[in-house]
Formats: C-alpha cells, sequence, structure tokens
C-alpha cells in the first residue's frame, strides 16, 4: 500500500531546547537529508537546524534557561510551551518524533504523546549512571527508542526495555584540525616556548570562581618557566569578564574566543589547565595533556556528593574505565596540589605520554574513525520509521 507518506517524504518532528541540541538536531537532518533527500522536518530548535530547512514552532531560546531562580519565573511559560509541542506533534501526526536532550522538556513533551502511534526517540542518553538510576525504567514506559553517546550507556536502558544504539560522541563529529603554526606566527612564539591553556568555564559563576585559583597556578608556572605563555580560548559572552581579570596575569596571556582560534590553540598547546566539562573531551581529541580543575559553592557540592555515584566526571576517564586524567574537585580544587602535576605535564614527561596514548584509546571507544555518529543516528531513524 502506498501512504501520504512515502509519497511525499517521511515526515520528521525534532525538538530540541538549546544550543548543543540545536547543533546535534542540525546534523542529524543533514544526514537524514543525504540518506533520505525527501525528508520533511518539523518541530523546533534553533539557527542551525533552521539553515537545514526547518520552521521553528517557536523560538528555542524560550526554554534556554538553566538553574532554580532562573526556571521557576518561567515555569508557566515552560508547561505553555510542552501542551503546545504536544498538540501540534499530534496534529501533524509524524512518523517519528526525535526530542534532543533537554530532558526536563523533552520528557513531559514524550509523557503526553505516549499511546499515539507515534514512535518516540530520544537523542542523549540521560546520565542514570552517575545519578538517578531509576530514570531508565521511568523513560523505558514512554520512549520508543535512545540514542546514546556514550559506549557503556545501552545496558542501563535496555535491561528496562528499552531499545538503545551507541551512536558515538558528538564531540569525535566536531573534530577539526588546527593549525599550530599559524598560532604561533600570529601570536610571534618561537618554538622554544612553551604554550599552557587556560580554561576557565563558559559561564560567568565559573570564570570568577576559578580565574583566582588558576591565576595561582599560573604565577608558580611563570616562576620555574619564564618562557611560557597563556592562551585562554573562551567563549565571545565571558570573553570581556575574562580579559579584564586577567589584566595582572604574568605571561601575558592571549585571549582568544573564535572558533577557528580556539582550534589553533589546541594545536600548538603544551598542555591545558581546564574547568569540568566537555571542554576536557575536546583537548584529549585535540592530544592536549591537561588536568581539570572546578569547584561550585559548598552547598552545591554537599548535594552533589551525596547523589552523584560515580568517582571521576571526566568522559575520557569514564570511558577508559581509569583516571588516565588528574582531576581536582572541590576541596582538592588548590593551587599546590594543581601545580606539581601540571608541571609535570608541561616538560617531557612520561605522565604526559600517558595521556596522550589514553587520548587514542579514548577516541576510538568515542566512535573516531568509524563513520560520523549522525549518520548512525539518521540510519537508526530512517530504519524506525521504514518499520512503522
Amino acid at each position: 500500500m502506498t501512504t501520504q507518506s512515502s509519497l511525499n517524504g517521511p515526515k520528521i518532528m525534532l525538538v530540541a531546547g538549546e544550543a548543543s541540541g540545536d547543533q546535534l538536531g542540525g546534523r542529524l537532518m543533514a544526514a537524514i537529508k543525504a540518506q533520505a533527500p525527501n525528508a520533511r522536518f518539523i518541530g523546533v530548535g534553533g539557527p542551525r537546524m533552521e539553515r537545514e530547512g526547518l520552521r521553528s514552532l517557536f523560538p528555542m531560546n524560550e526554554m534556554s534557561v538553566m538553574g532554580l531562580t532562573e526556571v521557576v519565573p518561567h515555569i508557566p511559560h515552560l508547561l505553555k510551551r510542552i501542551s503546545q509541542t504536544a498538540k501540534f506533534a499530534r496534529s501533524e501526526h509524524p512518523d517519528v518524533v526525535i526530542t534532543i536532550d533537554a530532558p526536563d522538556f523533552s520528557f513531559r513533551v514524550g509523557k503526553k504523546l505516549k499511546g499515539k502511534g507515534i514512535p518516540l526517540v530520544h537523542y542523549v542518553a540521560p546520565s542514570v549512571w552517575a545519578w538517578r538510576s531509576g530514570r531508565a525504567r521511568k523513560i523505558a514506559d514512554f520512549l520508543d527508542h535512545l540514542l546514546a553517546l556514550l559506549p557503556f550507556e545501552p545496558p542501563y536502558f535496555e535491561k528496562e526495555g528499552l531499545p538503545t544504539t551507541f551512536i558515538g560522541h558528538s564531540a569525535v563529529e566536531e573534530r577539526h584540525d588546527g593549525d599550530a603554526d599559524r598560532f604561533r606566527t600570529q601570536h610571534a612564539l618561537d618554538g622554544d616556548t612553551k604554550l599552557l591553556a587556560v580554561l576557565p568555564g563558559s559561564r560567568n559563576s565559573e570564570v570568577k570562581r576559578l580565574l583566582p585559583i588558576f591565576k595561582a597556578v599560573v604565577t608558580d608556572i611563570a616562576a620555574k618557566h619564564p618562557n611560557t605563555r597563556i592562551v585562554v580560548p573562551t567563549v565571545a559572552k565571558v570573553a570581556d569578564v575574562v580579559t579584564d581579570e586577567m589584566k595582572d596575569w604574568p605571561l601575558s596571556p592571549i585571549v582568544v574566543s573564535t572558533d577557528q582560534e580556539r582550534h589553533d590553540a589546541f594545536a600548538a598547546a603544551n598542555c591545558a589547565l581546564a574547568a569540568s566539562g566537555t571542554v576536557s573531551l575536546e583537548l584529549a581529541i585535540a592530544g592536549v595533556p591537561h588536568v581539570i580543575a572546578y569547584q561550585v559553592n559548598a552547598l552545591t557540592g554537599w548535594v552533589a556528593k551525596r547523589l552523584i555515584k560515580i568517582d571521576t566526571v571526566t568522559i575520557v576517564n569514564l570511558v577508559l574505565g581509569r583516571k588516565l586524567i588528574p582531576e581536582f574537585l572541590q576541596s582538592r580544587c588548590k593551587p599546590k596540589k594543581i601545580i606539581p602535576v601540571l608541571d609535570e605535564l608541561l616538560g617531557d614527561s612520561p605522565a604526559r605520554q600517558e595521556q596522550k596514548d589514553g587520548f587514542d584509546e579514548a577516541c576510538r571507544l568515542l566512535g573516531f574513525g568509524d563513520r560520523a555518529p549522525s549518520e548512525k543516528a539518521a540510519e537508526q531513524i530512517l530504519k524506525i520509521i521504514a518499520k512503522k
């Protein structure tokens, strides 16, 4: 039987709630179009997804609120958007609905669509291996398929009856080859100059909390290694704050904020001191030995310590099953603890080579060298539509 969907191409609804989801959604749409050129897209997304042909139901940035104090005033409007999104899906009856990350929004939409005859797929598995393991059972109740970024995630959901596909981490797909020579020439760095990358985070609160600690580390490094420069790859929204805070730092920090400058800086860097987050995986992919240092306020740290079940927060460590990248978190986030480890990585040490070897292994496990994660995700989505 020939259906209207098969004549016009599959109608695919995507729902992204933040910038990272918009990037995932955009790449997924491009990959689907490569495999099914007549696919049609509806839903909610940002500029990246709109460039691929999505007309967003409403501005995605309405959902991009973080933290308790930021979310509470927006709850009535967020609930309205959840209902609007689910109602739109029911009226359009797409061949599949793909929610992307943003679980607080995505899962509420998914629950409202349970039993409506529309396959429900979620892209980016929640971190049940770290905390709130009961979420796996709850989402298995309404989802039809889950796309996971980490190789060890599927068993947590499959044991609850939720089909889960490991597609590879998105950072692998985002790999860019920076130009070390270009960076060193642009900033007049000769071949003997060591380059230390300092990455204090992408939020004002992180930057202001970590920079005093990082400054103390850099001051010590400057005394021991005067032929060293600092590069600070940051993002536009905190670049002014970072530049202002570093005016009296030693070693003349170079602050860069564009993607290309960031990639070039990573290619040129000898090692890095970084806040916890995806940046650690970016550094690993670029082959930059580094340490992770992070600190939140005491109350948040106390709560997290009691909820989180893992003893490392770094993706590379989790994937490898060992603590390759040193972490200095909360009470351990002190210059005197960080300095000797970073000092060792700045030189030609066994610890430096051990990290580089480990990065190669982690990247293979995360899907580097295989097909792009978005291609695998697109293939799985089209299989689900075909089964329907």
